[in-house]
């Protein structure tokens, strides 16, 4: 049986990482892609093959794609679209061009590459395009606004995605991690000094009291947290039926949100969500 590929972003650390080997160990040829060609040095030394892919850059999105196709010789069974970082800040106090950059990465540059492994999957007859979502990626919780504006179009394009690829052999999946260990929050650290001016908001007395302890102040894991390795094994459950679910949820509080939005009023969700 021929060895099946996949196409996996934001390898550097965290699910991307985790998803990279834990494919490869489990017989994938797997393409763990970086923004960076020194994270990419990293991960060949690790034993993978990786090279660059940067969602912002058009064609270095294109070029990996070329690449990818190059060593396979024309097919790919499947991308895992992991890539994306937060902004962190209150809404009101989100520029625009902090709202362009953040799209640029977590949705469009998404996007694009989907739309460039569509011909390979719909000429091969088969194919998985699995998206990371979370939970916030149906769920709006304080100071995440920016990452959660991008989840949420993530879904919904995902959804109709779906819709249209019935009548194909290529199926879209959505998978939507609740906490999960990672650097998220500490990368999101530069957007946030780059973007929020905090000092000038009217909110600055709740940045001081609850956002900046949260940034950097160093603390255990979340309650409720699991390793990358959850993701994966969830990853590796998507990948292995030619039918999967359209949505696969992982962690508690990601299974309760679910609940929680299908059976409470929109004020009383708000009011819970409030204490968060």
């Amino acid at each position: 049986m021929k060895q099946r590929s996949i196409l996996i972003t934001g390898c550097s650390s965290g699910i991307g990482h985790d998803a990279a080997h834990g494919l490869s160990r489990a017989g994938w040829r797997v393409f763990a892609t970086c923004r960076r060609q020194e994270d990419c040095d990293r991960l060949i030394s690790e034993g993978l093959e990786s090279f660059v892919l940067d969602y912002a850059d058009e064609a270095s999105i294109e070029a990996a794609v070329a690449e990818t196709l190059r060593r396979t010789g024309g097919t790919l069974d499947a991308v895992f679209n992991n890539g994306a970082f937060a902004c962190p800040g209150a809404v009101e106090d989100l520029p625009r061009g902090a709202l362009r950059e953040i799209f640029e990465t977590n949705l469009f540059g998404v996007h694009d590459l989907t739309r460039r492994v569509i011909p390979v999957m719909r000429a091969q007859g088969h194919g998985h395009i699995v998206n990371c979502s979370s939970v916030l990626g149906f769920t709006g919780l304080k100071w995440r606004g920016a990452y959660v504006a991008t989840k949420f179009a993530m879904e919904g394009l995902s959804d109709v995605l779906r819709l249209e690829m019935r009548d194909t052999g290529v199926r879209v999946v959505l998978i939507e991690p609740g906490p999960i260990t990672s650097l998220i929050r500490m990368n999101s650290i530069p957007h946030f000094e780059r973007w929020i001016d905090w000092r000038a908001s009217a909110r600055r007395a709740q940045y001081e009291a609850t956002l900046l302890k949260r940034l950097y102040e160093k603390g255990g894991p979340d309650r409720w947290e699991l390793p990358a390795s959850a993701v994966t094994a969830v990853l590796l459950r998507a990948l292995s039926t030619a039918n999967p679910r359209p949505r696969y949820r992982v962690t508690t509080p990601t299974q309760v949100m679910a609940f929680l939005r299908r059976i409470l009023p929109g004020r009383a969700l708000d009011a819970f969500l409030d204490r968060l």
